[in-house]
């Protein structure tokens, strides 16, 4: 791939790179990003000493939400923000989230909530 950019232009690169036709990713792929990206919340989360556990069909639904035809995967992390992290966030500021908590996101009907065990 150095080679390449050694020899042909951004331009050009960037141009190839719109044309360049991909295969659709499946539901099995989409399911394992939208998991990879839920493991660096998680994480996140690990840092200010909460536990989050998201449950599969979380993931599942998050996964069909925030996959689009023509965008592929990049709208997941909207996805993420706006059914995970903006309600944990409202919920850290208003003090029903606080570090030593375990937090649990699962489905109840259809929508995702957060218990505190």
């Amino acid at each position: 791939m150095s080679l390449v950019r050694k020899s042909f232009r951004p331009e050009f690169l960037n141009r190839v790179d719109e044309i360049v036709i991909f295969n659709p990713l499946g539901k099995e792929e989409i399911i394992k990003i939208t998991q990879l990206q839920l493991d660096k919340v998680i994480a996140r989360f690990k840092e200010k000493e909460i536990t989050l556990k998201v449950d599969k069909g979380v993931v599942e639904k998050i996964a069909s939400e925030g996959f689009d035809p023509v965008w592929g995967a990049r709208p997941l992390k909207r996805a993420i923000r706006s059914e995970i992290l903006d309600e944990l966030a409202m919920q850290i500021v208003e003090g029903q989230i606080k570090a030593g908590d375990k937090v649990i996101a699962k489905l109840k009907n259809s929508r995702i909530v957060f218990e505190i065990p």
